[in-house]
């Protein structure tokens, strides 16, 4: 009683069409979710490698700051009246620090 349905199903298996699609839809995906990612997280690092003493910066917590010193991998992050404190590199939001000081 099933024979007949699967014998159906097995013929159209001879098409490309498929393979294409799939392919196309990779390329697309490649395109339109993979490749911006990785743009956004290389203009991310040279950012943050760019970062100088003297700079103002955001934090991904919000806090707003002048770069006093850095140290390797972190950096001193002077606030209001002389509050120091310290964060990685990687605490910098290249967004925030943009639109907060028009850079």
């Amino acid at each position: 009683m099933f024979t007949p349905i699967l014998l159906q199903a097995q013929a159209q298996g001879n098409n490309y069409s498929f393979y294409i699609m799939m392919g196309l839809m990779i390329v697309i995906f490649y395109f339109f979710m993979i490749r911006p990612q990785q743009k956004k997280a290389k203009d991310q690092k040279k950012f943050i490698d760019d970062i100088q003493k003297g700079d103002y910066v955001v934090t991904v917590g919000g806090a707003h700051g002048r770069v006093a010193e850095m140290e390797g991998d972190t950096f001193i992050l002077e606030v209001e009246k002389g509050g120091r404190i310290k964060f990685n590199k990687s605490a910098i939001a290249m967004d925030s620090t943009k639109a907060a000081y028009k850079k």
